[in-house]
């Protein structure tokens, strides 16, 4: 029973504190757990709310669509790169040992969110020419920079940034497919509009939005393939 004077809240746990309080990232954290245990096309803001035994209306004050929520989840578990202790922000032993350990960390992270890593591969980004795994603006800056300070031009930055992501992103989604991962298209009921990029804290991607703009995906390709086709060559020899 509610004593006089006090109101009952949704969010704020069963008497006794025997409940978290609920939060923002703590429904985030629990969407993310909730899609690797019953997968995304099962996720609802009811089910959610069942999953924190709270009524699905209590989730809207913190996640006010579903496809916020979606968004939300992208975003925390690409900012788990932050507390990985392996990878660095910025480069302490040269431009090649940064990349290794970026790249190590995002195959971590699709290994330990094999149903969350096609969301993080296929949700709409903050600006078109921000690809995935690498969905921050902040590593993203942190790529080029890493990149244009060990001597590589603008082009060649992003260039890296490219080939980069979409090696990453074709080996790990064969990954988690292989673990079992739903990689079709989730249909969005509705759908919310694009976000626009802040890029106010980013000086380099201001700079190269222009070539991080441009489409040069039959380019990316053929330089791929001939990269594959000289390594087939080579093992003849």
């Amino acid at each position: 029973m509610v004593e006089s004077g006090t109101s009952a809240s949704p969010d704020m746990g069963h008497p006794g504190g025997d409940r978290p309080r609920l939060d923002r990232q703590r429904i985030l954290e629990a969407g993310a757990v909730f899609i690797e245990e019953h997968g995304v096309r099962q996720l609802s803001m009811r089910r959610l709310g069942a999953e924190l035994d709270v009524e699905a209306m209590s989730l809207y004050r913190y996640v006010p669509s579903r496809e916020d929520l979606l968004d939300g989840i992208v975003e925390s578990v690409v900012d788990e790169l932050y507390s990985d202790p392996e990878v660095y922000v910025e480069p302490r032993y040269g431009w090649q040992d940064y990349l290794l350990r970026l790249a190590h960390g995002l195959r971590r992270l699709a290994v330990k969110h094999p149903q969350v890593f096609p969301l993080i591969a296929t949700r709409p980004a903050e600006a078109p020419w921000v690809r995935p795994p690498l969905r921050s603006l902040r590593w993203v800056e942190s790529f080029l920079r890493a990149m244009t300070q060990a001597g590589f031009s603008n082009e060649q930055a992003v260039e890296a940034y490219r080939a980069f992501s979409s090696f990453l992103i074709g080996n790990l989604l064969l990954e988690v497919a292989a673990l079992g991962a739903d990689i079709g298209p989730v249909e969005d009921p509705d759908p919310s509009p694009s976000r626009q990029a802040d890029l106010t804290d980013y000086p380099l991607l201001q700079e190269l939005q222009d070539l991080l703009s441009e489409d040069r995906s039959k380019q990316e390709f053929d330089a791929a393939l001939d990269v594959l086709l000289d390594r087939l060559d080579g093992q003849l020899g």
